[in-house]
């Protein structure tokens, strides 16, 4: 049953380009690149020498006479031209936030051939989906063969075409997509995520994850080694970083699929689901250095590489992917996910309520010093995490 108010999704296919539809998408990648690095120059230059800000809608100006000297750049529309302004907006964007909000700012840079894989299209000018002839048409390039290994839903309002090392993709994002609604299940679930144990749901399930991440560290320290002897400008060291890239994709390509998988089996299971609201970031944050105050420019040990095993143990369980994934599917399925306050969870007892850091006796056990109650540890605590997210549901708007 389709839901009436539509939403915004983003579809994913394969790309498969001829030969000379791949140089010409190069040499798009390359004019756009350029594009991008003059305008960054131009807004750079502005402040510095005059004091003046350029915005988005002053450098698409400029587009109008650019066919005249330069028509390469535009031979794919000025659409394209426009969506690469538009990503250096947006990047100066997210500078300002940044800097308002106290973080790390870093400004936006320049782009190397390595650092600008892929072509924004931001209306629906200069490109067509064409489904039923499986192909995605492109203006100066021509028709696409495309893989559209499921259906479009919606209208498609924007595309991103992405180069991943040999292998090209289109992401179409689409708007009025209606929303599907499961049947209700009556089943409400809390979740605790973790490490050595990935998820632990209220209902007393434990999912391991693959720690896909781990599983490769072998092929990647010694493909790593191999790159470190590559002479630095050589064609050994160029293909030697797309072997390094290729196994970071895989591993990344293996996690996301897991993730997939796990969060539609939650959203299809249950009708609420509850998370811990945890701040990944902060918690992936290297230790601040310790100065030895009896040595000066010495510093003191300060535990950062316990914290960094750590770190890549946080990074390789990708709690922050399946949180967005199983958000935006819960949102279309008509589910409910809630997200609650973390603290004191693992060192509450579910069934008195007793609080202590002497009840979690080990990183799997649990034993209430009040009540003598045992359970799995990180049970115990997604069912606190689902009875604190049933007491949010409970709260008056």
């Amino acid at each position: 049953m389709a839901n009436e108010i539509g939403r915004c999704r983003t579809f994913r296919y394969r790309l498969h380009p001829t030969f000379r539809q791949t140089q010409a998408l190069l040499h798009q990648l390359d004019y756009q690149r350029e594009l991008y690095n003059a305008a960054l120059e131009e807004r750079v230059g502005a402040w510095k020498w005059e004091h003046r800000s350029v915005s988005y809608v002053d450098q698409c100006r400029t587009l109008t006479g650019l066919g005249d000297f330069r028509p390469e750049v535009v031979a794919s529309g000025v659409t394209l031209c426009r969506g690469t302004l538009k990503r250096l907006d947006r990047a100066f964007a997210a500078f300002y936030r940044r800097v308002k909000h106290g973080e790390a700012p870093g400004f936006p840079r320049f782009k190397s051939a390595r650092r600008f894989d892929s072509l924004q299209w931001e209306d629906t000018s200069g490109w067509k989906v064409k489904g039923e002839a499986r192909r995605l048409y492109l203006l100066g390039i021509g028709d696409v063969k495309a893989n559209y290994h499921r259906p479009l839903q919606g209208v498609p309002k924007a595309i991103t075409v992405k180069r991943e090392g040999t292998k090209w993709w289109v992401s179409v994002r689409c708007v009025d997509v209606p929303a599907l609604l499961l049947a209700p299940t009556g089943r409400e679930v809390g979740v605790d995520l973790g490490i050595a144990n990935l998820v632990a749901t209220s209902d007393g399930e434990l999912i391991v994850g693959e720690h896909f991440g781990s599983q490769a560290r072998s092929q990647l320290a010694l493909a790593q080694r191999r790159l470190a002897t590559k002479q630095r400008g050589s064609n050994r060291r160029r293909r030697q970083v797309d072997v390094v890239a290729r196994l970071h994709r895989k591993v990344a390509n293996q996690r996301s699929n897991a993730a997939h998988q796990l969060s539609r089996r939650l959203v299809n299971d249950y009708d609420l689901i509850v998370l811990e609201d945890l701040a990944i970031t902060n918690m992936v944050r290297a230790p601040r250095a310790k100065p030895d105050p009896d040595q000066p420019g010495a510093f003191v040990p300060n535990g950062a590489t316990a914290k960094a095993g750590l770190n890549r143990s946080i990074i390789d369980a990708g709690w922050g992917t399946l949180a967005s994934l199983l958000t935006y599917k819960a949102e279309s399925a008509g589910r409910i996910v809630v997200t609650v306050d973390p603290r004191h969870t693992s060192q509450t007892c579910a069934e008195c309520g007793h609080v202590a850091a002497g009840n979690r006796v080990s990183q799997a056990e649990f034993r209430c010093l009040a009540c003598g109650h045992r359970a799995h540890a990180d049970v115990n605590a997604a069912r606190n995490i689902l009875r604190a997210g049933r007491a949010r549901q409970a709260l008056p708007a």
